[in-house]
């Protein structure tokens, strides 16, 4: 396999230098951002009012930038705002899994006709944000990510002005720690500078402030009960970790170059595939009968072969669409003017269904009034703890259902693939060891040390994002299973080879698209459909509607919703916990 020979030349090189930097860039452009400027205002409403300002360097040619303002649930943003020095900006807004999306083209001529190239600009985005301020029954909080890890490049420093509702009685935190460069607190202002902040870092903000501060705060946050202590043991034990596994690094660096030799080793012994006769260049129809779940299992979620994910949870309810048990219509919300999704429920059907398919369906029918579930809505359901819980345990229960009806070792061998793992955990903790031993030497060979314990943990965390079949490998039944079902996929995603061998009818369409959702590929198979049969969304038809309505989001935002509510402590009670905060998010230029 081609990867996996690429992948040990990789280990190669990092056996001869112990360790190396992957740099993406574009050969003939390039960008920074030198400055920014952060100024939060908190109304005695609860009212967060933010001006963001950023030092754009653009070296080449770009159309714009972009920024991506997360909001947690009970969040919300308006009255946003863009301007630019430099440039003539057009903003576009869209909202997008939990995120605010900004897409701000920039153009160097007032009629919007060029795009800018090799010069200076500096973005102004200002906006106001409800439910980030927090009042517990003691304390008024305030935590915000001044700076987040999403953004695609680092910062040369912010320069941050925080303005309080009150003079009196305030309590500031700014971490990491090792960012800060100045700050100060007069009466109701905070003024702070860091040093530069590095690509997939974030500085944050956290406040206390009295109660007595906020008036009719019907911008804030309430939460029914007392906050300090919860939140400085928070921080304190947040901040405590960051600082133990910065300071317990590792010495001897010669030992990061084990890591990939072991992972030769093992890709040697227990990764090379076995030679299979199979040598079909596309595949047309399904290469077998196994149910869309079973396929994503196996083809798509890769990282954990064999367990099922999102996307084969979503093909399984197309399939029972498909089948009529799950009847799917839409119809018009009158105060919204959009189309809501309404699932109903064919009970008489449910003994046709396998074990896994039973869980999906009495899943899906749990929250169904007078058996009509209105999917559209189903995302508001799932916002209270319980439901969220009870949903998220139904998907695990199904996940393993999946997972146990499937013979895995038929199919796969993951002796490799649990040994790189092993070696992963172990060369995270050895790689932790070294650092600290590096880190706490005066003499100048400690350097080595941080470099050979920087090198064991970037190659050990990486470890974790391999596919099992790089070490792992498919037994010869299973090669030629995976080799169809890629081949098949491959098909699915490549305009030119259904437009040569498309579908004799709309039935076959279906089923790729069932299939494509399982393997990834849906949004490819529609637009290949669109093509082949232009009024594809004048079909009455369940499976087509889910797709064109936005079943997929709605599932999506349904899932994300579940497992934050199931996890309360996570987001209400773990406030102050380090870079737990609102705000942050990213953006980058394109």
């Amino acid at each position: 396999m081609n990867v996996k020979k690429t992948f040990c030349i990789i280990l190669l090189f990092l056996i001869l230098f112990s360790t190396i930097s992957f740099v993406s860039a574009d050969e003939d452009r390039s960008y920074s951002i030198d400055q920014a400027f952060i100024e939060l205002t908190v109304g005695n409403n609860g009212l967060l009012h933010v001006d963001e300002k950023y030092d754009y360097s653009f070296d080449g040619k770009f159309n714009g930038v972009y920024r991506d303002i997360p909001l947690k649930s009970g969040e919300s943003i308006d009255n946003i705002k863009v301007s630019a020095n430099g440039a003539y900006p057009v903003l576009q807004e869209s909202d997008n899994n939990g995120y605010k999306h900004l897409k701000i083209y920039l153009y160097s001529d007032a009629a919007h006709t060029k795009g800018i190239r090799d010069c200076d600009v500096t973005i102004h985005i200002s906006y106001d944000m409800s439910g980030v301020v927090t009042l517990f029954n003691d304390v008024g909080g305030l935590q915000y990510k001044l700076w987040g890890e999403e953004w695609d490049v680092g910062v040369g420093s912010i320069s941050a002005i925080i303005n309080l509702p009150g003079d009196s009685g305030n309590t500031y935190y700014l971490n990491p720690q090792e960012y800060n460069e100045t700050s100060t607190l007069n009466g109701n202002t905070i003024i702070a500078q860091t040093t530069s902040i590095p690509k997939g870092e974030f500085y944050e903000l956290l406040v206390l402030m009295p109660l007595d501060d906020f008036n009719d705060a019907t911008y804030a946050k309430h939460v029914n009960q007392n906050g300090r202590e919860m939140i400085m043991k928070n921080l304190e034990d947040s901040v405590n970790d960051r600082n133990f596994w910065n300071t317990t690094n590792l010495a001897l660096g010669l030992v990061s170059i084990l890591s990939p030799i072991g992972a030769a080793l093992t890709y040697l012994r227990y990764g090379r595939e076995p030679k299979v006769e199979y040598e079909g260049i596309y595949e047309r129809d399904l290469p077998t009968n196994d149910p869309p779940e079973v396929i994503n299992a196996l083809i798509e979620n890769k990282g954990s072969i064999g367990k099922p994910n999102i996307k084969g949870f979503e093909a399984s309810i197309m399939n029972l669409i498909d089948r009529k048990i799950i009847n799917l219509y839409n119809q018009e919300d009158i105060e919204t003017g959009t189309k809501d999704l309404l699932l109903t429920f064919n009970n008489e059907k449910i003994n046709e269904l396998s074990s896994s398919e039973k869980i999906v369906f009495n899943t899906l029918s749990h929250f169904a009034t007078d058996n009509v579930l209105n999917l559209s809505r189903l995302n508001g359901q799932l916002s209270s703890e319980s439901n969220a819980k009870w949903f998220v345990g139904k998907i695990d229960h199904w996940e393993e259902t999946v997972k146990d009806k499937i013979d895995v070792d038929k199919y796969f061998d993951d002796a490799g693939s649990t040994m790189i793992s092993l070696m992963a955990f172990g060369g995270i903790i050895v790689g932790m060891i070294i650092l600290f031993l590096g880190f706490f030497t005066n003499l100048s060979s400690g350097l080595y040390a941080r470099v050979g314990g920087v090198a064991l943990i970037i190659i050990s965390v990486a470890y974790f994002f391999i596919d099992e079949d790089i070490f792992g490998r498919w037994t010869k039944e299973g090669r030629v299973f995976y080799l169809k079902w890629k081949n098949f996929k491959e098909f699915l995603e490549d305009y030119s080879l259904i437009e040569e061998h498309p579908p004799e009818s709309i039935v076959v369409w279906k089923k790729y698209l069932i299939y494509g959702t399982a393997l990834g590929v849906a949004e490819e198979v529609y637009d290949a459909m669109k093509l082949q049969v232009p009024n594809i969304s004048d079909y009455d038809d369940g499976v087509f509607m889910y797709h064109y309505y936005g079943g997929y989001g709605l599932m999506h935002s349904a899932f994300s919703t579940s497992e934050a509510a199931a996890n309360p402590s996570s987001s209400s009670g773990g406030f102050g916990g380090l870079g737990g905060g609102s705000g942050g998010g990213g953006g980058g230029a394109f």
